[in-house]
């Protein structure tokens, strides 16, 4: 019975500690992206779409060679001309802001991200009273999307964690 206790306490704290490293936070130095579209309709909807997109893609390509935040800040800043020329081509009215912004709080894959102000990229289409999309520029995880299937979302975390990871260093 003795023996039983200090194992059972220490299974505890392994399921307990790894439980606690699928949970992967932004770092503290990521640069967020975030589309905010006109209104909540279809068509809106779609163009937020369409524009994520096409940024995307075009970001991704941009900062894959970034190494720090530093590079890509000014990756960012020096392609914010192009950057709203894309978003123009596409919604006609835009706003685009570069620097602190406000995320309000936000769960994805059983994770909370608190609200606060985060440099970031921001996009408002139109009045920007619909429903909005973000992800996290650098470190690259834009193109990362979890599945629905719980391997998938273990590959997904360990895939971001192997990002972040990288970043780090």
């Amino acid at each position: 019975m003795k023996k039983i206790i200090p194992i059972i306490f220490l299974l505890f704290l392994l399921i307990n500690i790894t439980h606690q490293e699928e949970k992967i936070m932004i770092p503290k130095d990521a640069i967020r992206f975030r589309i905010i579209a006109n209104s909540n309709n279809i068509t809106d909807q779609e163009q937020k779409l369409k524009v994520g997109l096409t940024l995307n893609k075009y970001l991704d390509d941009l900062l894959k060679e970034a190494k720090s935040k530093t590079e890509a800040e000014k990756i960012i800043t020096n392609n914010l001309t192009t950057i709203k020329n894309k978003v123009t081509q596409i919604a006609p009215e835009n706003n685009i802001n570069y620097g602190e912004n406000y995320f309000p709080e936000k769960e994805y894959h059983g994770i909370k991200y608190p609200s606060g102000n985060y440099e970031s990229l921001v996009i408002t289409l139109g009045k920007g009273n619909g429903h909005n999309w973000w992800c996290v520029m650098f470190p690259p995880l834009c193109l990362l999307e979890g599945k629905n299937t719980n391997q998938e979302d273990v590959q997904y975390k360990f895939l971001i964690k192997e990002i972040i990871d990288k970043y780090k260093s």
